[in-house]
């Protein structure tokens, strides 16, 4: 397989995108109308109505931070005649911008916590097998329109703030994490996924 792209796109990513896997080159898309800066393009874009604003194959790696939550599941068209689902648009145009063996890094509150229902513009409850629809031989999700494949790499709780980088936890986020897992008090889950491209 070639060398993956030095190159990484942070969906949702206000004025300040993340960068998990430290590549060379930074990208973020956002609603907003933000100016780039040195080292990092911003583009707006609506990701759940168009296609994200990027070629085929361009991105080693793709995040969402806080992000998925708030893509709907599902919208009536615009005459109302039919429906359509944004969320699985939006998996397939991530899939779609990735280079084979890329990425995803998502990391999002998830049911049963109860911070998947605090904020009133979370609109698509992650549980810790929604991947499955985009994982595996044969994804659920194909039967809603899902085009692409990934491998899960990593699913799990996590402690939010120690899981803003992909890299192996510390012994002491280690512990913070069993703590709080012991405790009910994880909020967040974590999809690592690799996209797989035969062919390509």
């Amino acid at each position: 397989m070639s060398a993956l792209p030095d190159r990484h796109l942070d969906l949702g990513c206000g004025d300040a995108p993340r960068n998990p896997y430290g590549r060379r080159e930074l990208c973020g898309v956002d609603l907003r109308e933000m100016p780039s800066r040195p080292g990092v393009q911003l583009r707006a874009a609506n990701v759940v109505l168009d296609p994200i604003p990027y070629p085929d194959d361009h991105f080693g790696s793709v995040s969402a931070y806080d992000f998925i939550e708030h893509v709907p599941r599902i919208l009536s068209t615009p005459d109302g005649r039919a429906t359509w689902f944004p969320f699985i648009g939006l998996m397939n145009e991530i899939w779609r911008v990735l280079a084979p063996g890329g990425r995803l890094y998502a990391l999002t509150p998830a049911y049963p916590n109860a911070a998947v229902f605090v904020d009133p513009t979370h609109v698509n409850f992650i549980t810790e097998h929604t991947h499955e629809y985009f994982s595996g031989d044969k994804p659920l999700g194909r039967i809603y329109g899902f085009e692409g494949g990934f491998r899960a790499l990593r699913t799990e709780w996590v402690v939010n703030l120690d899981s803003l980088v992909a890299q192996p936890r510390t012994l002491r986020q280690s512990l913070r994490r069993w703590n709080r897992q012991r405790s009910g008090k994880l909020t967040h889950f974590l999809w690592e996924l690799e996209a797989l491209k035969p062919g390509r």
